[in-house]
Parts: structure tokens; C-alpha cells; sequence
């Protein structure tokens, strides 16, 4: 999974949490970290779009670090519908200094799910990828690597693991256990399967279930 090359988040878990910085100029590969200021929910939720993650669930400034001033950016004006930032309108001209602690924070929420069970915590392993959702391939998942993948979820422990056989042509995604178990994110370890057959064994979950925090109101 690539990510774009005009904006990214730094510093923090994941490919989609982190402090924002946006290339500000192409020739010399300078990159500028945003204004808390110059950006609000629907400039954060073309960023999670942009970078493949799903929609935004924090928007905080000082969340993955500081950075010191002056920092050299323009105020987004997205209506949310965006498919990268840089296509939005912009205020056209550049501030050329910005408040100490105000850069912007954003975490975006995995785009990985279970479905198919009989909660939001069991279920096929699915992963999106360019707006499809993927189930991912039964491999040598173990009770290990679903500990890792349920804690990513917000859904308690592993309770089970084991896989589900279906007569399908889907486009399916292999993940690496040996990655989710060095930490990196579920997305991070998946890569496409192009063996296609006619039945698949897609990776079933069971995690014991927890309730996920409420982001009902993003914060600024």
C-alpha cells in the first residue's frame, strides 16, 4: 500500500495518525507541518481519504509532537468531497508563522473490519483498499497474531482464530503474521494475493469485545 507523496503524518503509530505535513514545494522536497488554525474537520477528512485510512477520529493540535515556528503553509478551504488535499481551494497566499504547539494532529481510523459476526468484534478480516473492501486470506495466523489485530481493532483480546471457506473470485489481501506481531498496523502488513481460485479460506476473528471510544465530536 503506497502512500501519496504530498502529504503525510509524522510521528505517530501508524500510517494513519501523526502530526500533517504537506509538501510545500516539489523541486526541493521541502515539507511543511499545517496551522491548527488553517484546518478543520473536512480538510481532515480528505487527508484520510488521501492516505487510504478511513474517516478521521481525532483532530488535535500538539497530539504527536511540536515543531518550532516559523511554519509556511496556506489555510484549506475543502468541502470534504476531495480526493487529495491539494486539490482543495486554498487562501492563496502563505502564513509565514504560526503559533508554537499549533500544528495539526490527526488520527484517522484504520480501514480494517471484521464482518459477518455477530458483533463488530468477530467476523472475516476485511481490509479497504482504494475504496474496496478486501476479506484477507486465511494463512498461519496464530492466536498471537490475532491479539495484535484485535487490540488495532478496539476490540479486547483474542478469543479465536480460524478460517471460513467461500466459492468466490473476490480480490483478497494475504497479510504476514510476523508483521502484525512486530506492531506495525494490519494495513501495513497486507500485500495482494493473485492466486485466484474458485473457493478461498478467508481469515475468521473472534476478539472478546470492548467499547470503542466515542469521537463524536471532533476537537481542535
Amino acid at each position: 500500500i503506497i502512500s501519496p507523496d504530498s502529504v503525510r503524518l509524522e510521528n505517530g503509530t501508524s500510517l494513519c495518525s501523526g502530526r500533517l505535513e504537506v509538501k510545500s514545494n516539489q523541486s526541493t522536497q521541502t515539507w511543511s507541518s499545517v496551522c491548527q488554525q488553517d484546518f478543520d474537520q473536512q480538510d481532515a477528512e480528505v487527508v484520510c481519504r488521501e492516505l487510504g485510512c478511513g474517516a478521521p477520529s481525532v483532530l488535535q493540535g500538539v497530539l504527536y509532537g511540536d515543531v518550532e515556528p516559523p511554519m509556511r503553509t496556506t489555510e484549506f478551504q475543502c468541502g470534504g468531497h476531495e480526493s487529495a488535499l491539494l486539490d482543495c481551494r486554498s487562501s492563496g497566499s502563505d502564513r509565514t508563522t504560526c503559533s508554537p504547539g499549533k500544528p495539526v494532529g490527526l488520527t484517522c481510523s484504520e480501514p480494517v473490519r471484521l464482518v459477518g459476526g455477530a458483533s463488530r468484534c468477530a467476523g472475516t478480516l476485511e481490509v479497504k483498499h482504494n475504496g474496496e473492501w478486501r476479506p484477507v486470506v486465511y494463512s498461519d495466523w496464530t492466536l498471537k497474531t490475532s491479539a495484535a489485530a484485535c487490540r488495532e481493532l478496539d476490540c479486547g483480546s483474542a478469543v479465536s482464530v480460524g478460517e471460513r471457506e467461500e466459492s468466490s473470485y473476490r480480490s483478497v489481501w494475504r497479510i504476514r503474521s510476523d508483521c502484525v506481531e512486530s506492531g506495525s498496523a494490519l494495513r501495513e502488513c497486507a500485500a495482494p494475493d493473485f492466486s485466484f481460485s474458485s473457493s478461498s479460506s478467508f481469515l475468521n476473528l473472534t476478539c472478546s469485545g470492548k467499547p470503542s471510544p466515542c469521537w463524536d465530536n471532533l476537537q481542535l
